[in-house]
């Protein structure tokens, strides 16, 4: 389960939030879709319950995962894993190199760790792409080899950044299936920020609307 409670952001140095305190939980398998106007702060708050915040802003707030506060945790101990509008494949290492990176250290076996990279890979349709440039993959290819890395780290939670958004119209009904599906099979809670309500209708879970708080 992934807690959200009165998380509202504020650009340093001024008081007044960019939306109204937003409250949610996200169950296991769930996915949330987070709405509302270019500019209002969905990416903003994906940051905060990211661990990810620059410093221009300030959360307030408490993010909870299992019913731990990890609100003030660094982003790489709160194991919660990110998917963004571009796949943001490590460049100088193979498709291989690029899913060893999601396993961390465990495995240490050196077969196991390439019998679970061949799995991953299998289950994205992509076998032998091990050995692959990332920069030879499609768009669709490079979407799920980033969503089977975030995926092979075994987050507790997983956050989608308008992942859908730079993808061609044919291929983005195809994969947005594919990530939503793997979502729901390793139960994994996730809120998806996104302006296309095809996303939201795909999610299937319920839909938050960010709006400015009331004066």
């Amino acid at each position: 389960m992934l807690s959200v409670k009165q998380v509202c952001i504020c650009p340093a140095g001024r008081t007044e939030p960019l939306f109204a305190p937003l409250s949610c939980d996200v169950a296991a398998g769930e996915v949330v879709t987070i709405m509302g106007p270019s500019g209002i702060g969905k990416s903003t708050l994906l940051d905060f319950i990211g661990g990810h915040l620059g410093r221009d802003f300030v959360g307030l707030g408490t993010v909870s995962l299992d019913g731990c506060d990890v609100t003030h945790r660094p982003a790489e101990a709160r194991g919660i894993g990110v998917l963004f509008q571009d796949a943001l494949l490590f460049p100088h290492l193979s498709v291989g190199q690029n899913l060893a990176f999601g396993l961390g250290p465990a495995p240490r076996d050196r077969a196991a760790r390439r019998q679970a990279i061949e799995e991953a890979l299998e289950t994205a349709g992509l076998s032998g792409f091990a050995d692959r440039d990332p920069a030879t993959l499609s768009g669709g290819q490079r979407a799920r080899v980033a969503l089977m890395r975030a995926l092979l780290a075994r987050p507790k939670a997983l956050l989608l950044d308008e992942p859908f958004s730079r993808l061609d119209e044919a291929l983005r009904g195809d994969i947005r299936d594919f990530v939503f599906d793997h979502i729901r099979r390793q139960g994994v809670p996730t809120l998806l920020a996104t302006h296309d309500a095809a996303d939201a209708e795909a999610a299937g879970g319920p839909v938050l609307r960010l709006a400015p708080e009331a004066p």
